[in-house]
């Protein structure tokens, strides 16, 4: 018996080793950079359709702890390009962080996955990120992108910016102290732009800028920064285009978050969206950091395919089957119909981005 166990416990060690075999046959990392890897924690910002093919990835390669926040639940149209969840979870409406970590615990039970069902705010994330070594980007807002950027240079943590919608994908990597940050790239938040919900999107759209997301963090979690690419990346998949722009010239020693006096101005109270429930009138109030102009051409546009769109000189509405969201020129919106914060910014953020 004691020689049978020897040799099941020989087969096991094997059988790990053999696991990540290809992977340390590559040269840029070896045995030694899956040692690394082994010892790393990846911390990735939503468990959507770039966060799930992220996590997935990630956890297939052997990290050591991979740690996924997402505040949503599995849909069935989430199902088309999110690659972890079943019909079981669009069924039971389970959290996407849940049915991500359990998927991800039968693909390799030796990796430590913690899921977070939580808003990204920046006191929810700040005390999360002690022992992170790199964090992906896969939300689905520039609010939470610019509260990650603050405190990815906060705690000096490389962070991968992505996004895609349709046939088209960007993403950037970002390391403190080295590239400009999104504050430099982007004096202010994006207002309004297309969003997978109102452009629709093709899966291999999210499979490319994941599997650039994670080529850049392994590079980081094998320490081989050099090997970063410099570039901000973009690409169409159905047009056959892809641009690589090199953005070392913007950063600059004024920008608040990585410049010279840093405030982190995104994770103060008055840079953050505000959300408030109207008395008496079943509807949520949202209003962005600072006052913005819609452009309503192309807002009504984009709203069309959604609903019945009506709009004067003052403010756009948008009649939906549940729901009405009427968007004012200054930049705050109302969701009638709803006096539940978390699904009035869901819906929000789907149309608006």
């Amino acid at each position: 018996m004691k020689n049978m166990r020897e040799r099941w416990n020989r087969k096991e060690g094997n059988l790990l080793n053999d696991r990540y075999s290809r992977q340390q046959l590559f040269a840029n990392i070896g045995e030694k950079g899956q040692e690394k890897i082994r010892s790393k924690h990846a911390f990735i910002v939503g468990a959507g359709a770039l966060g799930s093919a992220s996590a997935e990835a990630l956890v297939r390669a052997g990290i050591g702890k991979l740690t996924i926040i997402d505040r949503d639940y599995v849909e069935w149209s989430n199902l088309q390009r999110q690659q972890l969840y079943a019909e079981g979870d669009a069924s039971r409406q389970l959290p996407k962080a849940i049915a991500a970590k359990q998927r991800l615990g039968q693909i390799n039970s030796d990796v430590q996955v913690e899921a977070l069902v939580m808003d990204a705010t920046p006191g929810g994330l700040e005390g999360l990120l002690d022992d992170v070594d790199v964090i992906v980007d896969a939300t689905d807002n520039f609010d939470i992108r610019f509260v990650v950027n603050d405190l990815a240079h906060k705690c000096n943590i490389p962070w991968i910016y992505g996004s895609c919608v349709g046939s088209y994908g960007v993403t950037y990597t970002i390391v403190p102290g080295q590239t400009p940050c999104l504050n430099c790239m982007l004096s202010q938040i994006p207002v309004v732009g297309a969003t997978c919900d109102t452009a629709g999107i093709i899966s291999p759209t999210v499979q490319m800028v994941a599997a650039y997301q994670v080529a850049e963090a392994f590079k980081i979690l094998v320490d081989d920064f050099s090997a970063l690419r410099r570039s901000f990346l973009t690409f169409d998949l159905w047009s056959n285009q892809h641009y690589s722009m090199n953005l070392d010239k913007m950063k600059t020693d004024s920008c608040l978050t990585c410049g010279t006096d840093r405030t982190y101005p995104y994770l103060t109270y008055e840079n953050q969206t505000k959300t408030e429930v109207l008395c008496g009138r079943d509807t949520v109030q949202i209003r962005p950091p600072r006052t913005v102009q819609y452009n309503f051409d192309q807002l009504e546009k984009q709203l069309r395919n959604h609903g019945e769109v009506g709009r004067n000189p003052y403010l756009l509405s948008c009649q939906l089957s549940d729901y009405r969201l009427v968007i004012f020129r200054d930049g705050r919106a109302f969701v009638h119909g709803t006096n539940d914060i978390q699904e009035a910014k869901k819906l929000y953020y789907q149309l608006l981005g």
